[in-house]
């Protein structure tokens, strides 16, 4: 009987003391670099070359349909009075208001509130809904904000005093002297109007848009090189033109 007992109690000592006993920590074994060659040139992995549909098998005469699906389709007219608020510097409507009235008399803009329905803006309140469609008064709506807007800027960035950096839309300077521009020099300039309102660099466009705006912008000028004070001068007049191009043009309206 003590023979099993004193087994027992050993047996659960045992045990404790192995429950109790912290394990060796394990060693790891040595990291071994390969050596570096300080010579060895390190060179890209080969670039993937793209498959076409034809050499994969069984699509040999694959027809792929590269037609558009769908029409281009008109903004909203919010998001075409925020592209207006953009451009002229992310005024408030009200502060945008003010600065297209302008302090003289030309009556070049009223109020948002006369153009609102005009450009097809709903009014739930007296039940007028959105213009599904473009019609003769929506676009002369959105060719009056679009002079309105060119001609502001002009006066504010070509005859004030705004530096280059701050101006609203024309971020370039006029020929010293009324010197006429060199085809390399519109196009430069034009090129930051086109960015601006159009949002690509006029390089990428069809090749025949910077010659168009220059026969544009030339003709403004011939026209307008005997103004009076009360208007432009020929390259005010000029730029003033090929803004208001850019506001009118379709890739402006439409997505």
């Amino acid at each position: 009987m003590k023979t099993t007992l004193q087994r027992a109690c050993l047996a659960a000592l045992v045990s404790t003391l192995g429950c109790n006993s912290t394990p060796a920590p394990a060693t790891n074994p040595p990291v071994t670099t390969p050596p570096v060659d300080a010579g060895a040139v390190v060179t890209r992995p080969p670039e993937v070359t793209p498959t076409p549909v034809t050499e994969i098998p069984g699509h040999e005469v694959l027809a792929q349909d590269r037609t558009p699906k769908e029409p281009p389709r008109l903004m909203p007219a919010e998001t075409l009075i925020r592209s207006y608020i953009s451009l002229f510097g992310g005024l408030s409507p009200q502060a945008l208001q003010v600065r297209l009235r302008g302090t003289t008399s030309d009556n070049l803009f009223d109020t948002w509130g006369d153009y609102l329905s005009a450009l097809g803006v709903p009014d739930y309140a007296v039940d007028i809904p959105r213009a599904p469609q473009t019609n003769a008064l929506m676009l002369a709506a959105f060719e009056r904000i679009g002079v309105a807007l060119c001609e502001r800027a002009v006066q504010n960035d070509l005859r004030g005093t705004v530096a280059t950096n701050d101006r609203v839309l024309f971020r370039f300077e006029l020929p010293a002297g009324g010197r006429a521009l060199t085809d390399e020099e519109f196009g430069a300039r034009f090129d930051v109007l086109h960015r601006r309102i159009l949002g690509y660099p006029a390089a990428l466009a069809p090749e025949s848009r910077i010659p168009r705006f220059r026969a544009l912008y030339q003709g403004a000028v011939t026209r307008h090189a005997d103004a009076g004070a009360r208007s432009f001068n020929g390259p005010e007049a000029g730029w003033a033109s090929v803004c208001e191009g850019l506001v009118r043009h379709p890739e402006f309206h439409l997505y």
